[in-house]
């Protein structure tokens, strides 16, 4: 089996560095800057037990790879990314591919099951960094991190298991599971607060906001009949998983939406987070204040490319009340 990455910055390169090192043949996808210096300096790796370079070999298409039997392809692009990343993995390798959607939020699976037979969903925690071109950086210790996954919608087969294997062999916890969608839904609860934590000035105003963002998107899943697991089931799943430990000279910064913040992207992924509830909202009539106006903050602030973390905690709080 080969495991090729397709987006390998922050979580994909940690996945991908821990196969590598772990001697499975792995294939990175990356691009831009991040691609030319793992092309021409090799992945820096950084983690609490030192730094690395990795050999790893890195394309920045799709095309450039001779695809063969026995290739999966893990996506861990952002969900903003997926729709074009999906047209050129078809293009260059067909549509029955395994293809295991590593990544927040519940829309990337049913953008590839327009597209390829064997499509597998995969919940993600992973404390991942990656903010300077051809490094990335976890603060996991020991546990990498927790990486389930499961045939999409439902079920399982010997490619999850062997999938799984692989990641088990390299310091993941990764276990088959027939309905991780149940666990995708709840991870995207916990990131609705990415947009919070990406635009706004810390403050403890947080937690009302942050509890008023869950209980739109639980009402939201009622009023839709999703099954989505609790939040002691969510938590029991990671419990004892993933102590962190001190990378030297780096810091653990804030997640993923505020890493695209600060690094001038001009793109975020709230719409696949905080607008998945605006849109069910909008479907079953159910308000979603608090999930548009962070759906909005962060799309404004990424498109302007400005500061994160510059909104007051109280105009947020104002804005919400507003709508």
């Amino acid at each position: 089996m080969r495991i090729i990455i397709y987006g390998a910055g922050g979580i994909g390169g940690v996945i991908g560095a821990q196969l590598f090192q772990g001697g499975v043949d792995t294939i990175l996808i990356a691009r831009g800057d991040h691609f030319r210096a793992i092309q021409n300096n090799g992945l820096h790796y950084r983690t609490p037990h030192g730094d690395v370079t990795l050999p790893i070999r890195a394309v920045d298409h799709p095309s450039e790879i001779d695809f063969r039997a026995g290739d999966v392809v893990i996506l861990t692009m952002k969900s903003q990314h997926t729709q074009v990343a999906l047209d050129d993995l078809r293009a260059a390798a067909g549509d029955l591919i395994p293809v295991f959607c590593c990544q927040n939020g519940v829309a990337n699976e049913h953008m590839a099951a327009r597209r390829f037979k064997n499509v597998y969903a995969q919940m993600v925690y992973l404390p991942a960094t990656a903010l300077e071109p051809g490094t990335v950086v976890t603060h996991a210790a020991d546990t990498i991190g927790v990486l389930d996954a499961g045939r999409y919608p439902t079920g399982s087969d010997t490619v999850v298991e062997d999938v799984m294997a692989a990641l088990e062999s390299v310091k993941f916890s990764a276990r088959p599971n027939a309905t991780v969608m149940r666990f995708k839904y709840g991870k995207m609860i916990m990131n609705l607060g990415n947009a919070l934590g990406a635009v706004a000035i810390p403050g403890d105003e947080s937690k009302a906001i942050r509890t008023q963002l869950r209980d739109e998107a639980e009402a939201c899943f009622k009023a839709a009949g999703i099954d989505c697991v609790s939040r002691d089931e969510e938590i029991a799943r990671r419990d004892g998983l993933m102590q962190m430990g001190k990378v030297a000279g780096q810091d653990r910064v804030a997640g993923s939406s505020w890493q695209s913040l600060a690094r001038g992207t001009g793109n975020i992924e709230a719409d696949f987070l905080n607008g998945e509830i605006v849109l069910l909202g909008r479907l079953h009539g159910i308000p979603t204040p608090a999930n548009a106006v962070l759906q909005r903050l962060a799309n404004d602030l990424a498109v302007t490319k400005g500061q994160p973390q510059s909104i007051p905690l109280a105009d947020i709080q104002k804005l919400i009340a507003e709508a």
